[in-house]
């Protein structure tokens, strides 16, 4: 079943406004999605009329705080149909996540030597906290290259893996929207003694996300790219290595019993939330579970496929245009990332929000694979359930105008 866009696009009081007398195309979600007004007014709810700091009283409010940020967990443990809700870590975002675990599981077992494998295409959220580890402990860092039609190089990924303690990748790049072998990737590394993590920032509000399925060990997201707030994401792991790891933060909320000699730590999920948490947007982000929900995400991908199928072949009447990304739909996620002769990318987006057309433009937090491409900057257009072909035609005129502007 198809999703009914013009319906949806009304749920975001955002997309109702014009930009310089031109109707808002938003083509930026890889970057954080808008916010429908279920998510909005579930927020304003938890504010306006029982906000109370949570896990800490048994008066009315209070009780109901925790009642419902606690539902939140379990609404999202279900929507990556995780084992149970203790393997929902809230972070700020999957930045935050994947920092827990070089942080915590990365200080207590990697040392001098050790290997972390990453590929060419991860964000800085997934390359710089490795490098950290690197420069502190010595570890070693492995790449796995790109194809020539931008998919995971997995011919030496045997070799790569050899004696590894983790690979950790995206499931989704955010720049070239390749798709990446999830099982395939965690298989491999659990046959080479290694764990798996999952960077699946751009997976998780576009794709349906079965935990178990994907047979990783750890996996983060975030919320505000999954039409939820900002300042919520998540790490999911299993209970197995949560249970063992120690705490990436030290305060209230994480701990049993402290005394002055010593401490020890509350349950999961816990022991990794120290501190008042994000209560709001956690409700937020189960607000934003449940509105994605409704429409089912095979739906959600499906859509997303037959935009990114279309825009692929419209783009291709732009003179000179270069596109990074798998060519095939079915391992293309929601962004399409290109370049012109002669327009910086900056330059291309500043012209075409002239025309209401909101586009991202530069790094995108990916420098290494910006020199694998070659290039300085891209444009990035990037889709979601808001977004119609008639859009991309707006991209499109947009861009060739632009290209008028620099003839």
């Amino acid at each position: 079943m198809g999703l009914d866009v013009a319906r949806i696009k009304k749920d975001f009081p955002l997309l109702q406004q014009q930009i310089d007398g031109h109707r808002l195309v938003y083509l930026d979600s890889a970057a954080s999605s808008q916010k429908p007004q279920a998510v909005l007014d579930a927020m304003d709810e938890a504010y306006t009329t029982y906000f109370a700091n949570v896990h800490r009283s048994v008066y009315k409010i209070a009780a109901e705080s925790t009642e419902r940020y606690e539902d939140a967990r379990r609404k999202i443990a279900t929507f990556i149909n995780s084992p149970s809700p203790s393997n929902v870590v809230f972070s700020k975002n999957v930045t935050e996540a994947i920092n827990l675990v070089a942080y915590s599981w990365g200080r207590a077992n990697l040392h001098k030597g050790d290997v972390v494998v990453l590929t060419e295409m991860e964000h800085h959220a997934n390359i710089v906290p490795w490098l950290m580890l690197k420069e502190e402990r010595g570890i070693e860092l492995r790449w796995l290259g790109l194809t020539d039609d931008y998919q995971l190089d997995l011919s030496d990924l045997d070799e790569k893996l050899d004696g590894a303690k983790l690979l950790s990748f995206t499931a989704l790049s955010n720049v070239l929207g390749t798709i990446t072998p999830i099982r395939e990737l965690a298989d491999a590394a659990h046959a080479a003694g290694a764990l798996c993590l999952v960077d699946a920032a751009q997976y998780v509000p576009h794709i349906p996300t079965d935990v178990q399925a994907l047979g990783c060990d750890f996996l983060g997201f975030t919320g505000h790219k999954m039409c939820g707030p900002t300042g919520i994401g998540v790490l999911w792991a299993r209970r197995s290595l949560l249970n063992a790891m120690p705490p990436f933060l030290g305060g209230g909320d994480m701990i049993k019993r402290v005394t002055l000699t010593e401490a020890s730590w509350n349950d999961l999920p816990w022991k990794f939330e120290a501190g008042t948490p994000s209560v709001a947007e956690g409700i937020g982000l189960g607000a934003a579970v449940d509105y994605l929900g409704q429409f089912g995400m095979d739906n959600v991908r499906r859509h997303e496929r037959t935009l990114v199928d279309y825009a692929m072949e419209k783009l291709q009447e732009v003179p000179g245009i270069a596109v990074y990304g798998p060519r095939d739909p079915e391992l293309h996620g929601g962004a399409i990332s290109f370049t012109l002769p002669n327009i910086h990318p900056h330059d291309l987006a500043t012209l075409i929000d002239r025309e209401g057309i909101a586009v991202r433009a530069g790094h995108h937090c990916t420098q290494p694979l910006m020199d694998r491409l070659g290039v300085a900057a891209t444009t990035r257009a990037s889709f979601y359930i808001y977004n119609r072909t008639e859009e991309v035609d707006q991209l499109v005129s947009g861009i060739q105008k632009a290209q008028q502007v620099f003839a």
